[in-house]
């Protein structure tokens, strides 16, 4: 675990420059707003340890598929989210020599990500080979309000010398994602062009075999140089090569003033553009944010990311390192996604590396969802149920490259487009349960906004679709007369190609009932639209239903009668029953062990069978909980970054705050800490939403039944206070506990009716109630 990384409430600090943990602190502090982003890297040349990353929203390419032995059902490629056009690029040189911070005696040096404002502000000061000693200053950001276009203020200063200094601003198309699976670079230049200090280059991704579409990007620059924030007058020599266009520009510069670059860039996408207008469109959008300048964009920029922090934010008084984590995943959320444009999704990285090819996986329905329900309009969520929807025919026909038929949907494990382009086979042809988590959705964002139109608009097709893949997926065990499900993975990725995996069994059962009472709500509601949806569908009303009710009925769950609880699997209790205690000098095992060894092992990767007494603790007792939570907790590693915050969620509802306050801390601090060694990668955006749960729905008890909001709070012995804004329908709360009581003051003009602490009690429009502790 790493702990470099300065404690403080609202900005993630580097006080010295960290040279062996650089990859890290860039994956820390990149930025982004939902349309671009880039990693925290530095602008001028380095050359030491980096991964240089700039990305666009829904920019992918299909990577040819990669294996030793092609599998029928193999997707033919992986697509990945491309390391875009290097905007950010700022050469310097002092004299003849080139400023690299590598080759340099560093003095000083502090980077700073201001969350509350989305700034990062670099200094250093550095001593050159030749003696020449210089100070850096830069801050950039992109832009929340102008969110296709990002900003710099870079400087340099001489601080012992006077020399002629030579700025070149510049794009760099030439890029290639270190995770290609043939070292290839994935991009064609269309165009290039450059004149006084402005460039444009605009490159398109490579042909390909698959039929997935060819995007364009446009990115252009615009730049300024100013001598102590005063106007100079400079000559700026063009430069021109493949996939890169750059401005020249040499000064002599006094001791002691600062030459200063003000660099503007745009990323412009073929999604949004067509071919014919995108480069013209560039130039347009890059002069108007030019215009505006600097000063007046970092103002538009501060201002959109206060409105967002006045519904985000989780304050929380007396433990620094806790309010600094839940900050920095709800930050990195908020620039991850916005909800504006259904076509896009969570990729488990955002804008901060290039693990897991950015693409969607189930975890923006098991984990995002649920945040955005609470502190986003009703739309966001509803987007990112929209964007399955739109997928449902890819579904489906990934379910018939498995041998699946009539109409059955299986729901990729990794898309960008709706196609499977997963190749790992214990992942894409086992990991299943992925239909269910998009089912639950469903139901999650129902009965959390009310919104039952979206089940006859959207929902019941894409629930028929998976209930026709699980009706198929299981089949009748003679033995033990019950149907079974063979060959899984379930979220344990520790356990793969295992029969009758507990959770996937459930949530099964769960979605086959689920589907069923939506097709009743709308046999009484809404007949005219279900018998339109029976048709669209080819859906046999009487022999489908039956067939679901069968096994409904009839489903194996594996259960020790013994031990009480439920088995992660039917093999489960074969294996040597451990606990993590046994096995700590071996600890990652993912980084220490055989994949051999881990598969026999216990060793749970993330919640499995407590991933189901999450999702559906209502249908248990709190006995049925804490038993199988002693007995899974104790084995689990938690080398998942989406398994601290559901242990911490079931461990507060069950009352053990240590263990609940220990979870909330991993999962605050993941990254931060870097606890499973891999943050040099990226951040683990889609688990972040966890944070903000293990707060919400762990401490403060947020629940949901019967339509009614539920509020359940306790304060953890090392805070003094926390407070949140959840929204719930249409009305918006703000929820304060300290050491005294539970206040909640409505600061909508819609009227609640909730439970506190078990009390149902009615909440006015701009009213508050308060309930001691």
């Amino acid at each position: 675990m790493k702990n470099y990384i300065t404690h403080d409430e609202w900005n993630i600090v580097e006080n010295g420059f960290h040279e062996a943990n650089n990859e890290i602190t860039e994956s820390l502090m990149s930025l982004g707003n939902g349309r671009m982003g880039q990693r925290g890297n530095f602008e001028e040349t380095y050359t030491g340890k980096t991964l240089q990353g700039n990305y666009v929203a829904g920019v992918y390419f299909p990577d040819k598929t990669r294996v030793g032995w092609w599998k029928n059902g193999y997707p033919n490629y992986f697509a990945k989210v491309l390391n875009a056009c290097n905007w950010i690029g700022i050469d310097v040189k002092i004299g003849e020599e080139i400023l690299d911070i590598n080759t340099c005696l560093v003095e000083d040096f502090r980077r700073v990500l201001n969350m509350k404002e989305g700034v990062l502000e670099r200094t250093a000061t550095v001593v050159l080979q030749s003696g020449k000693k210089v100070r850096i200053h830069s801050k950039r950001f992109c832009s929340m309000a102008d969110d296709q276009a990002g900003a710099i203020r870079y400087s340099v200063t001489p601080l012992n010398f006077s020399d002629h200094i030579t700025i070149t601003p510049y794009l760099d198309g030439n890029i290639r994602n270190r995770d290609s699976n043939y070292d290839e670079t994935f991009w064609n230049e269309i165009h290039r062009e450059t004149s006084f200090s402005e460039g444009y280059l605009v490159m398109e991704t490579k042909e390909n075999p698959y039929g997935v579409e060819l995007f364009q990007v446009a990115t252009g620059m615009a730049f300024d140089i100013k001598i102590n924030d005063l106007k100079t007058d400079y000559q700026s020599l063009p430069v021109r090569q493949e996939k890169y266009v750059a401005g020249t520009v040499t000064i002599d510069v006094p001791e002691g003033k600062e030459l200063v670059v003000y660099k503007y860039g745009v990323n412009l996408s073929s999604a949004n553009y067509s071919a014919e207008t995108i480069l013209e469109s560039a130039k347009e959008y890059l002069g108007r944010i030019y215009q505006k300048g600097f000063d007046q964009l970092l103002e538009d920029h501060i201002q959109a990311w206060a409105e967002k922090w006045e519904r985000n934010d989780i304050t929380i008084t007396g433990d620094v390192a806790a309010q600094q984590g839940i900050r920095f995943n709800i930050f990195h959320l908020g620039q991850t996604y916005t909800g504006e444009d259904e076509r896009l999704n969570i990729g488990p990285k955002g804008f901060t590396g290039e693990k897991y090819g950015g693409s969607t996986y189930w975890d923006t329905e098991a984990y995002c969802i649920p945040f955005y329900l609470a502190t986003a309009d009703q739309k966001v969520a509803r987007n990112l149920l929209v964007y399955r929807y739109k997928h449902l025919e890819k579904a489906i026909e990934n379910a018939e490259k498995l041998g699946f038929t009539d109409g059955a949907a299986l729901y990729p494990m990794v898309t960008m487009n709706g196609e499977e382009c997963h190749n790992e086979w214990e992942i894409t042809f086992e990991e299943i349960h992925r239909n269910g988590a998009i089912a639950y959705a469903i139901w999650d964002y129902v009965r959390y906004t009310g919104d039952e139109s979206y089940l006859e608009q959207y929902g019941l097709e894409v629930l028929i679709g998976i209930s026709r893949f699980w009706k198929q997926r299981v089949n009748w065990s003679a033995d033990k007369s019950k149907y079974v499900m063979l060959g899984v993975t379930g979220p344990n990725e520790y356990e793969n190609n295992v029969n009758n995996n507990w959770y996937t069994n459930y949530v099964a059962r769960w979605t086959l009932q689920y589907t069923l009472d939506v097709i009743g709500k709308l046999w009484t509601t809404n007949s005219s639209r279900l018998n339109e949806i029976i048709l669209a569908t080819n859906f046999n009303l009487n022999g489908e239903m039956a067939d679901w009710k069968h096994i409904i009925e009839h489903m194996y769950l594996p259960y020790d009668e013994e031990k009480r609880v439920y088995l992660q699997q039917q093999g489960f209790l074969d294996k040597e029953l451990l606990t993590v205690n046994d096995i700590t000098k071996h600890r990652p095992i993912n980084q220490k062990w055989s994949w051999d060894r881990i598969l026999r092992s216990c060793f749970i990767k993330q919640a499995d069978v407590l991933q189901g007494l999450y999702f559906f603790e209502d249908d248990f007792t709190p006995d049925d909980i804490r038993r199988n939570f002693e007995f899974y907790e104790p084995m689990t590693v938690h080398e998942s970054s989406l398994s601290p915050c559901v242990h911490s969620i079931l461990a507060a509802q069950l009352g053990m705050k240590e263990k609940a306050y220990e979870m909330y801390v991993r999962t605050a601090r993941l990254d931060l800490d870097d606890y499973n060694n891999d943050t040099e990668d990226g951040l683990h955006i889609t688990s972040m939403a966890g944070t903000w749960m293990s707060v919400v729905k762990g401490f403060a008890g947020q629940r949901v039944k019967d339509g009614f909001l539920h509020l359940n709070p306790y304060l953890p012995s090392e805070w003094n206070s926390y407070s949140f804004r959840i929204g719930f329908q249409q009305a918006l709360l703000h929820v304060e506990v300290n050491q005294d009581a539970v206040v909640i003051q409505n600061i909508s003009d819609h009227d609640l009716t909730l439970y506190v602490l078990g009390e149902r009690m009615y909440l006015g429009s701009n009213a508050m109630i308060q309930k001691d502790n």
